[in-house]
């Protein structure tokens, strides 16, 4: 029987250090080659859209598919189901939202664990939802951070980010009126906008001080969070995977006009097998587009410290049941005897 981990069964179990760990680990089969992660299905639909990921991960014994969607005006919904792959047993729905949250955190702290940084170090963030602030706690988890600055166009949200990450990480933080005002001399910089623009939200005029250089928010290619002067001016640009050099606009864009040489480049993967190095010195750009292998590091994880918890909700093997109900069909109508269980 699956079971069924929603959000407040999630909530508080593994913490930043744990979920950059985990991805760590999968990252390792990653580059053994012991993962496959599936090209994107996207779908737009009247009035929204649907996106289904599938990754499996053969050295943890899991699989899982992602599946998220949007309606306009009732926001977005994720769900993630967990496979075990020696028999291909449902295990598992998990509340996709917030692994979505801490995963994309923690990839930002894979990389930054790879970048020093002399203190007091500092950070701007953009944007102030969920992803901003498991991004602030992931840089908060490498560094001693000393203080941020953040900025989003809603004074309110601003506000209650300030106030609710201060108390969590015990740092100063200062709100601002304006991106540019959020980054200037900042050593990492996030970006966690929820805008849907082509117009990007970090300009690389104002990137003076910065060393790291996290980008996790706009995902589309007909979307960009950074301004081509951010690409060229990094030493660096690492993603989440190959993919993400396709699917981000601000990478799509850079690539077509030839300042993105694969040796510029980098994946996750390589950053934590060694196979690919950061220069000691200049900014490193992360762009996140995130990866159903880090869902699926998480979500393996969840289950294996609450899948036999009492209490936690059972459902039942979908497929087993669609194939029960199919061999009912098959009686009803005369075509064959009912067996003692539904065949595999």
């Amino acid at each position: 029987m699956a079971v069924t981990l929603g959000l407040s069964a999630l909530r508080g179990v593994l913490r930043m250090p744990d979920a950059i760990r985990l991805l760590e680990e999968m990252l390792d089969h990653e580059a053994a080659g012991r993962t496959l992660a599936a090209p994107r299905f996207n779908a737009e639909f009247e009035g929204g859209s649907m996106r289904i990921l599938f990754a499996a991960d053969y050295e943890a014994g899991y699989c899982a598919t992602k599946a998220y969607h949007s309606v306009k005006g009732a926001g977005v919904r994720s769900v993630i189901t967990l496979y075990r792959l020696k028999d291909g047993e449902l295990l598992a729905f998990l509340d996709g939202s917030h692994i979505t949250d801490l995963r994309t955190g923690a990839a930002s702290g894979v990389v930054a664990r790879r970048v020093a940084l002399a203190p007091p170090v500092t950070a701007g963030i953009i944007g102030s939802g969920h992803q901003a602030r498991t991004q602030l706690e992931s840089i908060g988890a490498v560094y001693r951070l000393a203080s941020a600055t953040v900025f989003s166009p809603t004074a309110s949200h601003r506000e209650a980010f300030a106030r609710d990450m201060s108390r969590l990480l015990k740092i100063p933080i200062k709100v601002v009126e304006t991106a540019e005002a959020a980054v200037r001399t900042q050593k990492v910089v996030v970006a966690a906008s929820s805008s849907r623009s082509a117009e990007p939200v970090v300009r690389g005029e104002w990137l003076d001080q910065c060393r790291l250089l996290c980008a996790v928010g706009n995902t589309r290619p007909q979307f960009a969070e950074l301004d081509q002067t951010c690409i060229a001016a990094a030493a660096i640009v690492v993603a989440d995977t190959e993919h993400a050099f396709v699917e981000a606009g601000e990478l799509r864009a850079a690539a077509d006009a030839g300042a993105l040489p694969q040796e510029g480049r980098a994946t996750l993967a390589q950053l934590v097998s060694g196979t690919a190095k950061l220069p000691r010195n200049g900014m490193v750009v992360f762009k996140s587009v995130g990866s159903a292998l880090q869902d699926l590091a998480l979500a393996g994880r969840y289950y294996e410290l609450l899948g036999a918890r009492s209490g936690i909700p059972a459902a039942s093997d979908l497929a087993s049941v669609r194939l029960r109900m199919h061999e009912i069909g098959r009686v009803v109508s005369g075509r064959s005897r009912p067996s003692a269980r539904p065949r595999a």
